[in-house]
């Protein structure tokens, strides 16, 4: 699966039909393989049922294949699909279903047979023009969606493998260890800084958690956070590696297929947005650290920037190809080819990480980058058959016309019933589904009620990511806690405080199209500054220090202060430079005249030798970090 669709972007792709349906035989093949129906056969063990399932959808994909000539001269919608044709179309939307189920569990399949009862009953639609629709043509399974799985995700998600195989990612963590290790709260600022960087490449939050919170869940409990607070920094850096430039998730090309722009103007919409998402994270962990009285990390656990810079520059260089294509005008693929293709060469120019090199992580990559594109492949599939359904039946239009009429030309409150619609979806399956939903039936109300065709898509895309730090279903959270071993409701309530500024950004850029980069030099700048001085404030106000402990009349105008700056106009610019100006004045003083030390927390340069953890009887290990890329 690898090797073909790395070959297609090196020497052009076949006709989209067929070029979407051997993606899709590869990922349904290998779902029915590695993910059984019987699972205590235990994974990658197929039974006779799983091989009959394979076959099955080989013939049900393969048919198109060799009766193309019919199927490209043929008059959809004119034309009746024959016998076999509907046999066919019916097998397949049910294998996919299946697989889907298997792979990402039962959130979007029974969505899309919902979509397929009320298209039946209600839509109008019969058997016949299902099958044209979802089955014969490019609208349906085999529509943009999918060929932005097959064209964009594979290579992208190859990249991050090869990436993580030639230690990229322990670049990352050094990097930032040597950046923010020293600094107050240094172990939580490393878990923001590597978690962007290396979430930025993988695509998937979870995946974030389970790689780099090994390491900086532990090192921030070590240094006297809390386990709640320590799981919801990771859950909170890593979901956000989904909306940080240069790579951003999976759905970021899908909203570029969407919007007929190139994936460079979507990664420059994106950029002001995840400035104000990390600023606000970041500053969320310092105020807290600050707080509680907790210092960085002693020398001996810090390599040094000059070390890590000259022992790990040739691991940047993939990272370094990938920009300079994009910055260049070369394709997205194009440019992910290369710099995949040059990961292990660039591994091996030093013996440090020469190790790597070997035909097993080689394949091992290869492998770690197909099993990992499956969920996507599948979800894009069955979000197909969602969208194809819509297109059939103009519910799309139906929906946005009920969402506009509920709002009563309320802005605000069409943009509240999609952030809820957004969160709900992205519970129960991945952004790119979730955000697909939501572009057919909730995006173009926006647009109808004024907002910018950009601003309308990033906020959807926004909310579908969020979800992963939103209780009760908040999977980039369960992650985190179990390395913590701490509750999970805790640990839930941590991450949506420190991820608030998240939970604005959307609504500030919507109000705001500058923060998006839209717009003349001044007025962008302007946008910007007072953006972050308001995620700043909102941080600090809801973790009650700023210079000093912060009183509650100080926390009350700080919220105030971010809320008015937030939203634009020139008299709630004038009321938020008021308070905020009140409330640090206020702190001056109060830290002129001296405070008492904060909670806790080790000394400058100590460790917490007996930390537990919630449900842990066991403290902490206190060993240093192994220095060094090696």
């Amino acid at each position: 699966m690898a090797l073909y669709h790395m070959g297609v972007i090196a020497f052009a792709p076949p006709e989209a039909m067929i070029f979407r349906g051997t993606h899709l035989l590869f990922a349904i093949t290998l779902v029915f393989l590695i993910y059984p129906l019987r699972t205590g056969r235990g994974a990658s063990n197929p039974g006779p049922e799983d091989w009959a399932v394979v076959a099955l959808s080989l013939w049900a994909v393969g048919r198109l294949f060799a009766d193309y000539q019919w199927l490209v001269f043929r008059m959809p919608y004119i034309d009746d699909p024959r016998p076999m044709d509907v046999a066919g179309g019916v097998l397949l939307v049910l294998l996919i279903l299946e697989a889907t189920r298997r792979v990402i569990g039962w959130a979007l399949p029974v969505t899309a047979v919902a979509f397929l009862t009320w298209a039946f009953f209600f839509g109008g639609a019969t058997l016949l023009s299902l099958v044209d629709q979802l089955y014969l043509t490019t609208e349906g399974i085999f529509g943009s969606t999918l060929g932005v799985s097959a064209g964009y995700v594979v290579i992208f998600v190859l990249f991050g493998a090869f990436m993580e195989r030639s230690g990229v990612g322990r670049l990352f963590m050094d990097f930032a260890l040597a950046l923010t290790g020293r600094a107050t709260g240094g172990p939580g600022k490393v878990a923001v800084v590597s978690s962007s960087l290396f979430g930025s490449v993988s695509g998937s939050a979870v995946a974030n958690v389970m790689v780099t919170g090994q390491v900086t869940i532990p090192l921030m409990k070590r240094s006297g956070f809390r386990a709640p607070f320590a799981a919801g920094v990771e859950a909170v850096s890593s979901t956000g590696g989904q909306i940080m430039p240069p790579i951003m998730g999976a759905a970021a090309f899908v909203m570029a297929e969407f919007l007929q722009v190139s994936y460079l103007q979507v990664v420059t919409w994106a950029a002001g947005p995840a400035l104000l998402y990390y600023v606000a994270t970041f500053a969320a962990v310092h105020f807290e650290a600050k707080r509680t009285g907790l210092h960085g990390l002693p020398d001996d656990e810090v390599p040094r920037l000059r070390q890590v810079a000259t022992e790990g520059w040739h691991l940047a260089i993939p990272l370094i190809i990938i920009i300079a294509g994009l910055f260049g005008g070369f394709s997205a693929p194009l440019s992910a080819l290369v710099a995949t293709l040059a990961c292990f060469p660039a591994a091996a120019l030093r013996r440090g990480t020469r190790h790597t090199l070997s035909l097993a992580n080689l394949g091992g990559a290869m492998m770690d980058g197909a099993r990992n594109t499956l969920g996507i492949a599948m979800a894009c599939a069955c979000a197909g058959i969602v969208i194809g359904i819509i297109g059939l039946t103009g519910v799309g239009i139906t929906f946005t016309q009920i969402v506009v009429d509920v709002a009563q030309q309320s802005l605000l409150l069409a943009l509240l019933m999609t952030m809820v619609a957004g969160i709900v979806l992205g519970m129960g399956m991945p952004t790119t589904p979730a955000y697909i939903v939501m572009v057919a039936l909730l995006v173009p109300a926006l647009i109808t009620l004024g907002v910018v065709e950009p601003a309308a898509h990033l906020f959807a895309f926004y909310f579908a990511i969020l979800s992963a730090i939103t209780p009760p279903v908040a999977l980039a959270v369960f992650a985190a806690a179990g390395l913590a071993k701490s509750d999970l409701w805790a640990s839930g309530m941590a991450a949506v405080k420190i991820g608030a500024a998240g939970f604005i950004v959307p609504f500030m850029f919507v109000y705001q199209p500058a923060l998006l980069l839209i717009g003349d030099a001044g007025a962008i700048a302007l946008a910007v500054g007072s953006a972050v001085a308001g995620a700043v404030l909102l941080a600090a106000s809801l973790h009650g220090y700023l210079l000093a402990r912060m009183a509650l009349w100080q926390r009350a105008a700080g919220l105030t202060a971010a809320f008015a700056l937030i939203v634009p106009g020139p008299v709630t610019d004038t009321i938020g430079v008021l308070c905020a100006a009140a409330v640090v004045v206020a702190q001056m003083l109060q830290r002129r005249g001296g405070e008492p030390r904060a909670l806790g927390g080790p000394a400058p340069g100590k460790t917490v030798p007996g930390n537990t953890t919630p449900g842990s009887k066991e403290p902490m290990e206190s060993k240093p970090l192994s220095r060094g890329l090696g």
